[in-house]
């Protein structure tokens, strides 16, 4: 059975609204891109869509209570909340560097969770 799905493509900033064109599962068609970024996006996006978490987590001894983290490549979707558990749950201690990974291999994805502002040592 064919199916159809309209998305608005966010692999570059013409943000072109596609339509991808499905069969038991598989894509047959992208249209509506006006680049490759486009096809690429759409077929990931119907198939497994993927995505960057961003967030912070608490630090202690910090010239900041919190440092912005993010997960180093992008996670399977489904996965987004246990990434959030994981990351509320942590507590780094300062000094934090830009690029130190905060976590390895969050939620079972293979992908490590970076800080990405540096935070300096009070006291």
């Amino acid at each position: 059975m064919e199916s159809k799905t309209e998305l608005t493509c966010i692999g570059c900033p013409m943000g072109c609204l596609m339509t991808v064109t499905m069969e038991d599962g598989e894509v047959k068609s992208v249209t509506g891109n006006t680049c490759a970024n486009g096809d690429k996006y759409a077929r990931k996006e119907v198939t497994n869509p993927t995505r960057i978490v961003c967030s912070t987590a608490i630090v202690s001894g910090g010239d900041l209570p919190r440092v912005s983290c993010k997960t180093k490549t992008d996670i399977p979707k489904s996965k987004i909340f246990d990434v959030m558990q994981e990351i509320n749950r942590i507590k780094v201690e300062a000094p934090v560097k830009i690029g130190d990974v905060l976590l390895d291999n969050v939620a079972g994805t293979g992908v490590p969770v970076i800080a990405t502002k540096n935070i300096e040592k009070v006291g």
